[in-house]
């Protein structure tokens, strides 16, 4: 008996209806990065794995998918060490390539290997799949697409300036309007911890901090004394416990609170600058929010931590990111290569926009309107009309079976495809086509100039 077919856990097959929802998404992400002045690049599914491996942590490590050797993996490796070898051991001989595990480390390689070739500073714009061997669950996939811009070559803060934008600009595209764009920055992070002399704990503090929205005032600070920070250093911190006001009033609170600590204040001088210019420059539908408790990040990101949220009707985590970073290229041995980047988190943004009911009409997979069949004579009329419509960008087809009516009828009704175009020996006689709304069941005769008028 042949056996069911099946897709790997964490992986996903997408309908005709939901590639074209997609694809609608990607569009728009797309002609903003260009519009930014991003260049597009692709670097190879997989790496070799030694420059995958020992970046992303040991978790990352972990999670990254490895590729057996092609062949016979075990030849190299004697019948006597597979009897002690453990598998980390083992896994370097017989796997020498990995499944990319995000766009972020390929793309730091490809500028270490193509530095003369490119011109700084450099931006560039990634979509492509990646994959982590993560445990599958409700939006967390083995296989999923990264949608990246990033800068690299510059230090210059009007990069964050543009970064901001160009997610406004995309989400008021997208009908997504009420997202909230957080900033913070980790010199602030930093300092915070420099000021109350818990600097060795720095990891712990923010990790902590930023459970606030969850555990509330009271587990942030219990969880902060299991971790060795003292009471009177979460005392110094209790203005964070009601960090409300405007943009300016948190950045003049910070001022206050970080005097003493010459990192934080290099941060509030970025944040200023940021959001001073952003307020100066305005947004579409999206609004910007300093916030503190934003930690992404923090063992990568070296100065702006970005974080978006979708509008507030919708229950859903961030759904895009980014932040500075001084050192990208470092990994590979080119020194002070400095960059920033964003990241759009297409699977919550699909969900987000199908939440709302935002994804436009016209946003479909099915073709506009299709010939019915009644015979070799009427089709190859209808065929001469279709290279015509099709030269207008018009998505058209002919039912290929000279069968029964209401098969067809049934078959176009199922594709979702709102017209029917009938022709028989009287349209031939006179260059008409008789169009069907299959909606209302209206029908019309027209010429051809005419049928092209009503179908765009």
């Amino acid at each position: 008996m042949s056996k069911k077919p099946s897709i790997p856990k964490g992986t996903r097959d997408f309908s005709p209806a939901e590639v074209a929802k997609r694809n609608y998404i990607f569009s728009i992400i797309k002609s903003n990065f260009e519009k930014f002045g991003f260049q597009p690049i692709e670097t190879p599914s997989f790496e070799n794995s030694d420059t995958l491996m020992g970046k992303y942590g040991e978790e990352g490590d972990r999670l990254i998918f490895k590729i057996l050797n092609s062949g016979d993996y075990l030849y190299k490796v004697p019948a006597e060490e597979l009897q002690t070898i453990n598998y980390k051991q083992l896994t370097g001989k017989i796997s020498e390539k990995a499944l990319r595990y995000d766009l972020t480390v390929p793309f730091a390689r490809y500028v270490v290997q193509h530095q003369n070739e490119i011109e700084f500073p450099f931006k560039r714009y990634q979509i492509q799949p990646v994959w982590r061997a993560d445990r599958p669950q409700k939006g967390r996939f083995r296989e999923f697409y990264q949608c990246d811009a990033d800068v690299v070559g510059s230090t210059s803060l009007w990069q964050e300036v543009e970064l901001v934008q160009l997610y406004d600009s995309v989400f008021s595209q997208l009908g997504l309007k009420g997202t909230t764009i957080k900033i913070n920055n980790r010199k602030i992070l930093s300092g915070i911890a420099e000021v109350i002399g818990a600097s060795d704990k720095l990891i712990d503090f923010t990790v902590a901090l930023d459970k606030l929205d969850k555990i509330g005032e009271v587990g942030v600070k219990k969880e902060m004394l299991e971790k060795g920070i003292s009471e009177e250093a979460i005392e110094k911190i209790q203005p964070l416990f009601n960090f409300t006001g405007t943009i300016n009033e948190k950045i003049e609170k910070l001022s206050n609170l970080l005097s003493t600590s010459d990192e934080g204040k290099k941060g509030v001088e970025e944040l200023q600058f940021i959001c001073e210019t952003i307020q100066e420059l305005g947004l579409q539908t999206a609004s910007l929010d300093l916030d503190v408790t934003l930690a992404r990040g923090l063992n990568y990101y070296t100065g702006a931590i970005f974080e978006v949220a979708a509008p507030k009707e919708v229950a859903m985590g961030s759904i895009g990111g980014g932040g500075r970073y001084d050192d990208l290229t470092g990994i590979f041995g080119l020194k002070n290569m400095s960059g920033v980047g964003i990241s759009f988190g297409l699977d919550r943004i699909a969900l987000v926009i199908e939440e709302l009911n935002l994804f436009p009409e016209t946003v479909t997979a099915t073709s506009k309107a299709m010939f019915i069949n009644f015979g070799d004579k009427e089709a190859l009329y209808s065929m001469k009309a279709i290279a015509k419509l099709r030269a207008e960008n018009l998505k058209v087809e002919l039912y290929p079976d000279n069968t029964k009516i209401g098969k067809q009828f049934q078959h176009a009704d199922k594709r979702g495809i709102p017209f029917a175009i009938l022709v028989g020996e009287e349209e031939m006689s006179h260059q008409e086509f008789t169009l069907k709304n299959l909606a209302t069941g209206e029908q019309q005769k027209v010429d051809l100039a005419t049928l092209v008028t009503l179908l765009k």
